[in-house]
């Protein structure tokens, strides 16, 4: 970012670069194929909109401030997700939410198979108590991104 960015730039550059990467992650959960820049470029091409790949690095990585209403609006679209909201504008989507809950419990399911083939010598008790102590960390996080 640039020191002449204020601190209301730097945290839609923020708030931006996190609901892009939350739309990444909710996309390829749903597909089981992550979305690629060309993916995006050709949709956004397809509308009359160039975007570099400098400038989609510098939007996911949060490292300036981008305030375009046409391009953004168009990746809104990309995605199935209302004008605005990569703005900071409302919350976010039920189905945007739903999905992330969704991506949260496979993930932590991974985890809990990982844990279970890795430490299979265990008694039923330890391997119990590995799983409560997820499903809690699992919960405690789905708060906190709430908030």
């Amino acid at each position: 970012m640039t020191p002449i960015e204020s601190d209301e730039q730097r945290r839609a550059t923020e708030l931006l670069a996190n609901r892009l990467r939350t739309l990444l992650d909710v996309t390829e959960a749903r597909t089981g194929t992550e979305v690629t820049f060309t993916a995006i470029s050709d949709y956004l091409t397809g509308r009359g909109i160039a975007l570099s790949r400098a400038r989609w690095s510098y939007m996911v990585n949060a490292h300036r401030f981008v305030d375009d209403g046409e391009l953004l609006d168009a990746i809104s679209d990309y995605f199935g997700v209302p004008h605005g909201y990569l703005r900071g504008e409302g919350e976010t989507p039920e189905i945007v939410t739903a999905q992330l809950d969704l991506v949260r419990a496979m993930r932590a399911a991974k985890v809990r198979t990982y844990a279970a083939r890795t430490l299979g010598d265990l008694s039923p008790e330890t391997l119990g108590a590995i799983t409560k102590y997820l499903d809690k960390e699992a919960a405690r996080a789905g708060d906190s991104q709430k908030s």
